[in-house]
């Protein structure tokens, strides 16, 4: 059975632990970095940090209210990502049956710039970023190696609020609803974020738009995508066939 995260924002502090356990985790190299008038640091993710916690202030009268939103990869159902490259060169990127993590290959190293920038551009959540020099892509794997090592993803182990939860896919949407419905009683306008389409189901208690301007995609349905791919650049398609 496929996995998932559940990620609830209402109980996230911005402790930052998340961030921090999945940089070590993957001997990831600091970033040169600098205040620029917020706590949330670096200003982006970056192929030195596939998670980032997200931090977005807002005035509502007289109260300030922070909305913390740790961002990573969503691990689609269907992977727009996969569908991209897969016109370039099959194989490219990959979904892992047992647990549904999508994951870059090394064959990606082969792409050209104008490649990766196509794949990038497909993704809805603003995800995957590169390595200028070695091309290495940035963005969360699902800790697969732990995954099959029988352990909890870094950023999961290391959450100490409740934000971060894993587990089997059904397990996971039944306590997103269940967690939903204790939400709603203070928070009318609570939703979970795209949660038939993506492996990573955020809980929020506020609008999208009040966390990050790509919390929820704004694209076609992921599997039109993939037939969408399909029909696209088919010059390169037969370049990676020859």
């Amino acid at each position: 059975m496929s996995k998932a995260f559940l990620i609830d924002t209402t109980r996230c502090t911005a402790c930052r632990g998340c961030q921090l356990a999945c940089k070590e985790w993957y001997e990831l190299p600091a970033n040169k970095t600098k205040q620029v008038g917020t706590h949330q640091n670096p200003p982006d993710l970056n192929a030195n940090n596939y998670k980032l916690v997200r931090f977005s202030e807002h005035l509502d009268g007289e109260t300030i209210t922070w909305n913390f939103f740790p961002d990573q990869c969503r691990h689609c159902v269907e992977p727009p990502c996969q569908g991209a490259a897969d016109t370039v060169e099959e194989g490219a990127i990959i979904k892992d049956e047992a647990t549904g993590a999508v994951i870059f290959t090394d064959k990606m190293k082969q792409f050209s710039e104008e490649d990766l920038e196509y794949v990038r551009d497909s993704c809805p959540y603003d995800i995957p970023r590169w390595d200028a020099k070695t091309k290495r892509p940035g963005k969360c794997m699902m800790c697969i190696d732990r995954l099959q090592a029988g352990k909890l993803p870094a950023c999961v182990q290391a959450c100490p609020t409740g934000t971060m939860n894993f587990g089997d896919r059904d397990e996971m949407l039944a306590l997103a609803e269940k967690r939903l419905a204790e939400v709603k009683k203070d928070h009318p306008n609570a939703m979970l974020a795209d949660p038939d389409d993506v492996s990573v189901i955020y809980l929020l208690a506020e609008a999208p738009e009040r966390y990050h301007t790509h919390v929820v995609a704004e694209a076609p349905t992921p599997t039109s995508r993939r037939q969408l791919f399909a029909s696209l650049r088919p010059s390169l398609t037969s370049v990676s066939k020859s």
